[in-house]
């Protein structure tokens, strides 16, 4: 058995681009073995046996504390993303396993990846950054560069770690930050998984910056990266073979236009493009393409909104009070009761999404499930300081009687003491 391990993480509407990804692996590495993180639950009647992995790795069974809660304050892509650290932990300490690498389910490989692997030889880490040259033009400065500085330097559609004490420990720290934490929220300088991996190179030992430009090929970096076709009609960049690329954007449409944009009239761009188009235009009509998300509604159907996700997020008490929100009977009947009362600019399409954008503008440790218990230290902390600091104390209860107004009790509870 290979003691190199891949693996990437989608729900089941994503399987057939997962299909695309590990065939390419199959492919270039028949000798590594391959693994789905599931976000998602599996369905009885669905058969997977003959999808190109070894292994299928449902998110309930992941080890997450508080699971369905937590998984509730979650997007599909946000928990597809938010999984990601727990099955590497997980992988990490599988019976012989030297080496994980994660993919995301968009990429495809075109070429064996030996030197990744190599890298990890003697390094705990390896990241890919999304740019590895300056850009010469401001158009591509803010495109690409400002872009990164916002969503993280180094792109997560890839990560490779060493079962080392190292990798372990990366591990654990990128799962208790991935718990909370796991939200699109740039102002409060998030962006699900991404923005933390800034933080490893000071954090960790042995973590090796892979500024190979046949990596991680995306639109954002095709500005500095030449991407031709070779005599056998194979894919290269600046003159090596193309390892993987990033197909990252691609159904929305944003993934064409930014290549357009930044490939100018590179032809061998445009050639992959179509075919990646021409293999994924039909798996949007495949059964498993159109498997409702477990966790996208209630037990009656219900689909779940996001002022929903959002609330149960951010109040501990609903947390500890129904620790099972997927239960139409229990947290959705409090939402159309209490919760109209509460908040009801949520309740009103004009307004939502202000709302929502306010609500969530003070950062908090978002799910904390039963740990709900009020923290009197820093209560007394923030009091002493209101007391000493006349200026302190105003600032402070100026912004206490707008969440109470706002918010209620329980949102100036949370916002002071989470």
């Amino acid at each position: 058995m290979s003691n190199i391990h891949v693996f990437t993480s989608a729900a089941f509407n994503y399987i057939p681009k997962v299909r695309m990804l590990f065939q390419s692996l199959r492919q270039h590495h028949p000798e590594w073995r391959l693994h789905l993180a599931l976000a998602d639950e599996p369905r009885p009647g669905v058969d997977l046996s003959q999808e190109p992995f070894d292994e299928i790795w449902p998110a309930s069974e992941l080890d997450i504390p508080d699971w369905r809660g937590w998984a509730f304050c979650h997007t599909i892509v946000e928990l597809a993303t938010a999984i990601k650290p727990f099955m590497l932990a997980r992988l990490l300490k599988l019976p012989g396993c030297q080496k994980v690498i994660y993919l995301d389910p968009d990429t495809v490989a075109f070429s064996r990846l030996d030197d990744i692997t190599a890298a990890l030889d003697t390094a705990n880490i390896v990241l890919t950054p999304h740019q590895t040259r300056p850009e010469q033009t401001l158009s591509a400065v803010m495109d690409n560069e400002i872009c990164s500085l916002k969503h993280g330097i180094y792109n997560l559609g890839f990560i490779a770690v060493t079962a080392s004490d190292v990798g372990h420990e990366f591990a654990e720290w990128w799962s208790q930050r991935i718990y909370h934490f796991c939200r699109a929220d740039i102002p409060n300088g998030l962006f699900t998984d991404q923005r933390w991996i800034d933080l490893v190179p000071a954090f960790f030992e042995g973590v090796a910056i892979m500024k190979s430009s046949r990596h991680n090929v995306a639109t954002w970096n095709l500005t500095t990266r030449k991407l031709g076709l070779s005599a056998s009609g194979s894919y290269t960049v600046d003159g090596e073979p193309l390892g993987f690329y990033h197909f990252t954007g691609f159904d929305s449409g944003a993934h064409r236009i930014m290549a357009a944009k930044n490939a100018g009239n590179n032809q061998a761009v445009h050639q992959l493009v179509n075919w990646y188009a021409k293999q994924i235009e039909g798996l949007v009509d495949e059964p498993l393409a159109k498997e409702p998300w477990a966790y996208g509604s209630y037990t009656d159907g219900t689909p779940i909104t996001k002022p929903q996700r959002l609330v149960y997020r951010e109040r501990i008490d609903l947390q500890g009070v129904f620790p099972n929100p997927f239960d139409a009977t229990t947290y959705l009947a409090w939402w159309n009761t209490q919760g109209k009362m509460e908040f009801p600019d949520f309740f009103d399409q004009k307004k939502c999404e202000a709302a929502m954008k306010e609500f969530s503008s003070v950062l908090t440790p978002g799910f904390r499930g039963n740990t709900s218990n009020i923290d009197w230290g820093k209560l007394g902390g923030i009091l002493r300081q209101s007391l000493s600091q006349p200026k302190t104390g105003l600032v402070i209860g100026k912004r206490s009687w707008e969440v109470l107004k706002s918010e209620g009790i329980a949102g100036l509870k949370r916002r002071l003491l989470g």
